[in-house]
């Protein structure tokens, strides 16, 4: 007799959540930050229901607290910083997004995104830059302090490894989808809409390092 495969239960709390970003730094003097979007990612073959948490509600709008995701897809939610005082600067307030099946309550799986308010972009900017200049003296000094007479360049920006890994990325991202009959790439190419989902989330993650060094 023919035996219906099941889906295996899924355990509370350990499902993996896809967001970004991870972080949202808002900055008093330029507005167009003062609204940012989180994307939601839902890689998986069924489909999610998700809804917004916050710690500190009422210094944030967030549109569409909850919803659903369908599989294979993403969402986009829309927080905007509406009490932009000094008395915030430097507060870490935090999002939780929580996830479950569309037909149960409790919640597979949890993420948490972290906000700040920042006073100035451009003043945020240089304190970054002085903090990479003397972290790249320090390595200088304590690399020609072990090897004297060898005089190594100090480059600032991305590793080659992160090139690499943002190279494959936009590469999977270029292939076809699986399904796509006039290609003329090899069907061992083509990529499902989960893995490219994957590859973009990935590229979000190298873009955001890239930007920061």
């Amino acid at each position: 007799m023919h035996q219906q495969k099941r889906q295996p239960e899924l355990v509370e709390g350990n499902l993996p959540v896809f967001v970004f970003p991870t972080e949202l730094i808002f900055y008093a003097d330029d507005q167009s930050t003062h609204k940012q979007v989180l994307t939601l990612y839902n890689p998986y073959e069924f489909a999610l229901k998700f809804k917004v948490l916050c710690t500190t509600p009422n210094k944030y709008v967030v549109a569409d607290s909850a919803g659903a995701v369908k599989p294979q897809c993403c969402v986009d939610i829309v927080i905007r910083h509406r009490d932009v005082q000094s008395c915030h600067y430097g507060v870490k307030d935090k999002f939780r997004l929580q996830v479950s099946e569309q037909s149960q309550r409790k919640a597979l799986g949890r993420k948490e995104v972290v906000a700040i308010l920042l006073p100035s972009a451009k003043e945020q900017k240089e304190e970054e830059e002085k903090r990479i200049k003397e972290h790249l003296t320090e390595s200088l000094f304590f690399e020609q302090s072990f090897q004297p007479g060898k005089n190594r360049a100090v480059s600032s920006g991305p590793s080659l490894l992160t090139v690499f890994l943002g190279a494959v990325c936009i590469g999977a991202l270029m292939l076809p989808t699986l399904g796509d009959v006039e290609s003329l790439v090899p069907v061992c190419l083509h990529l499902s809409v989960n893995q490219k989902l994957v590859a973009a989330y990935i590229l979000g993650l190298i873009t955001m390092a890239i930007l920061r060094t």
